[in-house]
């Protein structure tokens, strides 16, 4: 089968958009062009000649000679409005906005399966890693148990930096938004979010089921203090920003996002700087391990040029597993070992949360609890003020835990 002609409408010209261009300009057998290129801000110096932009996303939307849109703007509302409209006007699309597909996922399958059209977005997640298609053609079954991995290239870089260089978690954010791997608002990346959407994109195309950002919970790496970052050092661990999705054995699954620390033997561990980490495991094949950078504009344009490419050849997902599970877990069934840190000036009856207590510590300023504890009662923690959750690991067996507390922690919190 010969590659058919790509003519291309793309919205956004930023780092990835500019870095799309150039690697095209490096592929002309690919039989891929830029017809048009909408941008938003006017009168702005640009690296090619104005004639190739315009500031009207209809001249894209309702050209009939634009067989496909590339959308890489930022704007997660904007977004969904073009990529609808392409859809919905025939038009094949690709797009990075992993937000976007996160908010919106049910409509977009719907948009795709009514208008016929293929939409694609391996650049929504890891970047330069095909995690994606290896889900969709690789594990095209029910077999696979796991996905964790470190998603964000952004704090990454900056937990990198916090345990190589020794500064404070303030000097490596600002390092990493001097560099770009973090915007003047970093909150998306800091906070988890970034890693959330990403992992609803996973879990949809590794086990079928499709979720919406408030059913996962995700606590980020701008809380982290001196004393967990202290005692990772003086552990041997890395913290490292993880998301996290398993199929119990039941069909349901469970899903966050955690900063965890993550010990020598862990394939995690050397993963640094602003470089993204797959590990998935599998009945047959059993642990399979991706890597590859997930930050910046040409590994980030790599993933956007690859579909490009699939759409010469009318490729599109499957999405073969959908509807083959039930649910998410109940969050009163998963439990965490965790290391949970308060400042004094936090409530009292922390430990009271905790099915299992390993450890605890107290200086004059804070302190910190080592234990098990429900990912519910976890939820009802993390709102508290001042606090800090760095995990350990998901507790696979409960019957150490003796019927009182287990009981305790089932309560509504």
């Amino acid at each position: 089968m010969g590659r058919k002609n790509i003519k291309i409408g793309l919205f956004g010209f930023g780092c990835v958009g500019f870095g799309l261009y150039e690697a095209l300009q490096k592929t002309p057998s690919l039989k891929t062009n830029i017809k048009r290129i909408c941008v938003k801000t006017k009168n702005k110096q640009r690296p090619i000649l104005n004639e190739h932009f315009t500031f009207d996303k209809n001249e894209i939307l309702f050209d009939n000679e634009i067989n496909t849109v590339v959308e890489l703007i930022d704007d997660a509302d904007a977004a969904f409005e073009i990529v609808k409209t392409a859809l919905q006007n025939g038009k094949a699309v690709v797009t990075a906005n992993k937000k976007m597909i996160a908010e919106h996922f049910t409509e977009l399958l719907d948009l795709q399966k009514k208008h016929n059209v293929p939409l694609l977005y391996e650049a929504a997640c890891c970047a330069s890693i095909p995690i994606i298609r290896n889900l969709e053609e690789y594990y095209d079954n029910d077999l696979l148990e796991s996905i964790e991995g470190i998603v964000n290239g952004s704090t990454n870089y900056i937990l990198t930096n916090t345990s190589l260089k020794n500064i404070s978690y303030n000097e490596a954010l600002k390092e990493a938004q001097e560099k770009g791997y973090a915007e003047t608002n970093p909150l998306l990346d800091v906070a988890g979010f970034d890693a959330k959407y990403k992992l609803i994109i996973l879990i949809a195309h590794a086990f079928g089921i499709v979720t919406s950002p408030e059913n996962v919970f995700n606590i980020g790496i701008d809380k982290l203090g001196e004393l967990e970052l202290n005692y990772a050092k003086e552990k041997g661990y890395k913290i490292k920003l993880i998301a996290f999705a398993e199929k119990k054995e039941d069909g349901k699954i469970v899903s966050f996002v955690l900063p965890k620390f993550i010990n020598k033997n862990d394939k995690l561990h050397s993963i640094d700087d602003v470089f993204n980490a797959v590990k998935t495991k599998s009945y047959f094949s059993d642990t399979q391990f991706f890597i590859g950078k997930g930050a910046g504009a040409y590994p980030t344009a790599s993933a956007v040029l690859s579909d490009i490419s699939a759409l010469t050849f009318d490729y599109r997902y499957e999405y073969k597993k959908l509807n083959n599970v039930d649910s998410l877990e109940n969050d009163n069934k998963v439990f965490l070992k965790i290391l949970l840190r308060y400042d004094l000036n936090s409530i009292d009856e922390l430990k009271d949360y905790f099915i299992e207590l390993n450890e605890s510590y107290q200086n004059f300023n804070s302190g910190y609890i080592i234990g098990v504890i429900s990912l519910k009662r976890l939820k009802f923690v993390s709102t508290i003020s001042n606090i800090s959750v760095v995990l350990f690991d998901v507790v696979k067996q409960v019957e150490f835990v003796n019927k009182r507390n287990l009981n305790k922690s089932l309560e509504v919190a």
